[in-house]
């Protein structure tokens, strides 16, 4: 996850990086180079926050065919010299995934780029994905010769080759290439790939790793010790943890506890998540002190810990935490967000209020407060979400402020939830197909246009349904 350089809200880039609605909307009211230019800005400049898990491919995808945008800029972008150094996904994954969606409309341009790339970019497993799911058998079939000559005829080659087939998102190319009768060769090398492939899977369940039955306590500690020295970026405490449940008993208490508090940082993490995990009631001031300590992996265990913990008594500390200005106060608003009780209401809009004045609309804990506001019905806190709407640059978490204002604000029907139709997100699409007020003719067309939209998700066009059938309500 990264900081993208995201454009204020007010401004139609920033609104098209942001992927909302509004986005949409402004772009087809701009003059068409103008919002040409803001588009292609963001598709070669991926703006998410989380790439890997925001959608905005589809929603770039129906801009360019609303725009009649030509694929110059992406094909300048996909086969830059950059692309033979920068081999990172994100840098052409957007950009091939708005190209798959065109192709599934039927811009055969988008399908020819596609197969240019898979033959010869840098990021070609990701073009062969898009294919897969878009391409005829012949369109695969020809690229066969291609792609398999990117490993060369060596132990090496090969074996990246088994690794390609067996780690592929879209199976479909290696099999049909696998049963390939025109093209022999290449048949049997995929399918020797793919016995390898299914060779290695087998290897690696069959590999021994961590502690074994009959360990005890103190060895399953300083295992978890031993990996932060040995895989400093692969910590073992968690599996650790899942260990010492298995091995340890309840006259091991104390050793645990002691580890907790005064062990070495990675056993100490473990100690201590195992004492959250079964609710000790020393586990509570055990994290408390912790989360002060100045190793960062001890901090962090403690406030992870604390997050996992289910207790009444968790609950009500997190009452007395919700103050503090660090990351345990931020898990203790965040919990509180999730399971408090209707009398919490006024701890958790301090909360959301404080976060969003003091750390912006991006903040983490801002997930489970905008929650919150939501679950406990807090009409006051419309304002405040109306910001978090407007102002975040997470896709995902404008969702959130979505379902939160339609269960707080009047106006959510004939307000935002209109902008939503046209939203990245399909989770958000679909709360708006259940809200938006048919009142407005924009609302009635859209809805009919995302009923007739191969590319749209189920679940939306479901909603969209339930609001054309007779007896559906009206808003």
């Amino acid at each position: 996850m990264f900081d993208p350089d995201i454009a204020p809200s007010g401004t139609l880039l920033g609104l098209l990086q942001r992927g909302r609605g509004d986005g949409t909307l402004h772009a087809l009211a701009a003059p068409r180079a103008e919002a040409l230019a803001a588009l292609h800005h963001c598709v070669l400049r991926d703006p998410r926050r989380d790439w890997q898990v925001e959608n905005r491919s589809l929603y770039y995808a129906r801009l360019y065919l609303d725009l009649d945008g030509g694929l110059g800029e992406l094909e300048q972008h996909l086969f830059h010299p950059d692309d033979l150094l920068d081999t990172a996904e994100e840098r052409t994954g957007l950009a091939l995934a708005v190209l798959g969606h065109l192709a599934s409309y039927g811009r055969d341009d988008a399908l020819l780029l596609l197969r240019r790339y898979a033959a010869t970019g840098g990021n070609w497993a990701w073009a062969l994905d898009e294919l897969a799911l878009r391409d005829d058998d012949a369109g695969l079939a020809a690229l066969g010769g291609a792609v398999l000559a990117r490993f060369p005829h060596t132990p090496e080659g090969e074996s990246a080759l088994a690794a390609a087939v067996r780690d592929a998102f879209e199976p479909r190319p290696w099999r049909l290439w696998a049963e390939d009768r025109h093209a022999p060769r290449i048949a049997a090398r995929v399918r020797a790939a793919q016995e390898q492939g299914s060779f290695d899977r087998w290897q690696r369940q069959l590999r021994p790793s961590g502690p074994r039955p009959g360990w005890s306590v103190r060895e399953v500690l300083a295992w978890a010790q031993e990996g932060l020295a040995l895989y400093p970026t692969q910590l073992r405490h968690v599996p650790a943890t899942r260990c010492l449940t298995a091995v340890a008993g309840p006259e091991d208490r104390m050793e645990i506890i002691e580890a907790a508090a005064f062990g070495p940082e990675a056993a100490r993490a473990t100690a201590l998540r195992y004492l959250a995990e079964h609710h000790d009631p020393q586990a509570l001031d055990l994290i408390e002190t912790a989360a002060d300590d100045p190793v960062a992996l001890v901090a962090e265990a403690a406030v992870t810990a604390f997050e996992r913990m289910r207790s009444t008594a968790a609950l009500e500390r997190a009452r007395a935490w919700i103050h503090r200005a660090d990351a345990l106060g931020a898990a203790a608003a965040g919990m509180l967000a999730c399971r408090g009780a209707p009398y919490d209401a006024a701890l958790v809009l301090g909360a959301l209020r404080r976060t969003v004045r003091t750390e912006g609309c991006d903040a983490p804990v801002l997930w489970d407060l905008v929650d919150g506001a939501g679950r406990l019905a807090i009409g006051c806190a419309a304002p405040v979400l109306r910001h978090v709407y407007r102002e975040t640059s997470s896709s995902h978490l404008r969702g959130r402020a979505a379902r939160a204002l339609a269960a707080t604000d009047p106006s959510f029907a004939t307000g935002f939830a209109v902008e939503c139709l046209w939203d990245c997100e399909e989770s958000t699409r679909e709360l708006a197909a259940h809200h938006a007020t048919t009142a407005d003719a924009r609302v009635v067309e859209q809805l009919r246009r995302l009923a007739a939209d191969p590319a749209e998700e189920a679940e939306v066009q479901t909603a969209v349904r339930s609001r054309f059938e007779p007896d559906a309500p009206t808003v």
